[in-house]
């Protein structure tokens, strides 16, 4: 007797929602990309940094609207009036518009240098004062550190996404010391920072987006402990910041 498995034919049902998620995906990427083109034309005629930082989160915040992603921010009315660096979880390519869309213009990003090599992506985050960082490079990556610490020390709030990364499978990364070494030394807080609903909206290897509801919370600032040495500082702080996150983003410790 041939018992050979059939599998089950998919329901009519899963292929309609299939097909609704491919028809809204490619409509996201579609309005993406217009807001994206008119936000980078206006970047290269404003003038001033400040000008070219509120056009970006104001394009970043009407591409969410559009595109049925509803962003809840909480707790921004405890961000520091002054300098400080703000640290969030990082689980989808959707974080860096999230979070321009939810910080003040004020707020410069550190992100990775693979993305300077992206032709329109790279323009327009150089016109905003991007700060790229190597990762792979051991002396252009230290270069680049000292950069961003100049820039802490000299005043200029900070974005980091201290996981580096982020992989399909949910859960928090270990995180790398560098935003809080530069949070130290420029002697200002931190601001652990939590981002939900990204992994979902648009997992790493997925190519469409899905709708969906978008948190982000900022906790209460942190600063680093005041005994000596910078490093050792700089070291539990980061972990306290991680702790925090890690206890309201509801998903595993990956680095454990």
């Amino acid at each position: 007797m041939n018992m050979a498995f059939t599998p089950e034919p998919a329901r009519p049902e899963h292929w309609i929602a299939r097909g609704a998620y491919a028809v809204y995906g490619v409509y996201a990427w579609t309005v993406f990309t217009i807001i994206a083109l008119l936000t980078l034309a206006s970047v290269l005629v404003l003038p001033g940094l400040e000008r070219r930082r509120r056009a970006t989160r104001r394009g970043a915040r009407i591409f969410m609207r559009l595109a049925g992603m509803p962003l809840h921010v909480r707790g921004l009315e405890t961000l520091p009036a002054g300098q400080c660096v703000v640290v969030a979880n990082h689980a989808s390519y959707l974080d860096g518009v999230i979070m321009k869309a939810a910080l003040p213009p004020r707020f410069a990003y550190v992100v990775k240098r693979e993305m300077d090599a992206f032709p329109l992506a790279g323009l327009l985050l150089r016109r905003i004062g991007t700060e790229f960082v190597e990762r792979f490079n051991r002396h252009r990556g230290g270069l680049d550190a000292r950069r961003v610490l100049r820039s802490a020390t000299g005043g200029q709030p900070m974005v980091f996404f201290p996981e580096g990364t982020f992989f399909h499978e949910p859960g928090l990364l270990k995180f790398h010391t560098g935003a809080f070494v530069a949070a130290t030394r420029a002697g200002c807080p931190v601001v652990p920072t939590v981002i939900r609903g990204s992994r979902a909206l648009l997992p790493s290897a997925h190519l469409l987006p899905r709708p969906g509801r978008i948190e982000v919370d900022f906790l209460e600032a942190q600063s680093a402990s005041t005994e000596p040495g910078a490093d050792t500082a700089a070291t539990e702080l980061r972990d306290r910041c991680r702790r925090m996150i890690l206890e309201q983003l509801d998903e595993p410790d990956l680095a454990a």
